[in-house]
């Protein structure tokens, strides 16, 4: 898992050709004028998810992981908390979807606070458990970029 704030992008993008395809999106578009919905950047390799939302509770959420893609987990605005887990022994809620590249398991991980201009980096061993409120319900715009292993 990797925090930091977008600026500091260049950094992560020397680790694959795809990751930095995904941090060159968010760093060349007018992220704020996006609207909701996929984006392709790069076919099924590169693209992003953008969607606003209401924060939950967190007995509301669940946590996830993914085998084929790697999420980069970027606040346009408001701010949120992310519950993060390494993957080990966790009880699965529900058996690997292979068309969603999902995999639901019980908790909330460790609560860390993302803040509009922030992103989140979650590989497959990475356990998250996005979409939980702070204080209460708040509105945020969040762009998803999957970018394939």
């Amino acid at each position: 898992m990797i925090l930091d704030k977008l600026e500091n992008a260049a950094f992560y993008s020397r680790m694959s050709e795809n990751l930095k395809m995904g941090f060159d999106f968010l760093k060349g578009t007018d992220l704020a004028a996006l609207g909701a919905g996929r984006h392709d950047v790069l076919g099924n390799d590169v693209f992003a998810l953008v969607s606003e939302y209401e924060l939950k509770k967190p007995e509301d959420c669940r946590l996830e992981a993914h085998r084929i893609y790697t999420d980069i987990q970027y606040l346009v605005n408001g701010e949120e908390l992310i519950g993060y887990s390494t993957l080990r022994n966790q009880v699965e809620l529900a058996s690997y979807n292979p068309e969603k590249d999902i995999t639901f398991y019980a908790g909330n991980g460790t609560p860390i606070r993302v803040e509009a201009g922030m992103f989140a980096v979650f590989f497959p061993q990475d356990l998250h458990c996005p979409c939980m409120q702070i204080v209460g319900p708040e509105k945020v715009k969040k762009i998803v970029v999957k970018v394939k292993i």
